[in-house]
């Protein structure tokens, strides 16, 4: 008897982008970038390979896709405020929380700098820096620092998270022991490292992260035109 193939059209237009998309970002949330595969995605949704084949080319694709679809949820999180500043603080901590808890979003932006969604987030501060009066020779450099900042010190906060759960630590034990271990450094090498440990044991994260966009904001008001 002949095989019956005509079901698999109708199955391949049943699973939308979108749902793949979401399994995707469920997947990677569970497993990693390295539980990704075409199979335990298949197996998640319940269909064949070829099947998801039909909408992404290929696992940068769907990485990609995935990738995009966070920063997507977290700009639009982000209202307009009040004044550019207040935009673009609530621009940086939208990311921030995103990547922190979504280690993933991160290596994904830091591997496709110049590319989208990464041009979406040079464009919603752009256009803050812009409204805040940077001159024009001046705003790239401005929009890049930010961007950098962001972007670097949120994935290095996501990166520090995963390391701790990895040591099978919590985060107060992990910066009591790496406090220790400052104070007990020579005072006449390592003064400021050794004096901060106090500071490292009671730091919040977030709050330190917002300081450092602070900063930044502070130094484009004060800079000459």
């Amino acid at each position: 008897m002949a095989k019956n193939t005509a079901s698999s059209p109708r199955r391949e237009q049943s699973l939308t982008r979108e749902r793949i998309i979401e399994e995707s970002i469920a997947l990677l949330d569970s497993s990693g970038e390295s539980g990704l595969t075409f199979r335990a995605l298949a197996e998640r949704l319940a269909t064949g390979a070829g099947a998801i084949y039909w909408h992404i080319a290929n696992k940068n694709d769907l990485l990609a896709t995935a990738c995009a679809e966070m920063v997507t949820r977290a700009l639009q999180a982000t209202a307009q405020q009040a004044s550019p500043q207040d935009s673009i603080r609530a621009v940086a901590l939208g990311l921030f929380d995103t990547i922190d808890a979504h280690p993933w979003v991160g290596s994904a932006l830091t591997r496709a700098p110049l590319q989208s969604p990464t041009v979406h987030i040079l464009e919603k501060l752009g256009q803050q820096v812009r409204a805040m009066g940077v001159p024009p020779q001046r705003q790239f450099a401005v929009v890049s620092a930010l961007l950098s900042y962001i972007l670097g010190v949120s994935v290095q906060n996501a990166a520090n998270a995963q390391i701790g759960r990895a040591l099978g630590g919590d985060r107060a034990a992990l910066l009591d022991e790496v406090a220790g271990a400052w104070e007990q450094l020579d005072a006449g090498q390592f003064p400021f490292t050794r004096d901060m440990g106090a500071q490292l044991r009671a730091h919040d994260d977030r709050a330190d992260f917002l300081a450092g966009v602070d900063l930044i904001l502070s130094g484009i008001v004060s800079a000459p035109l």
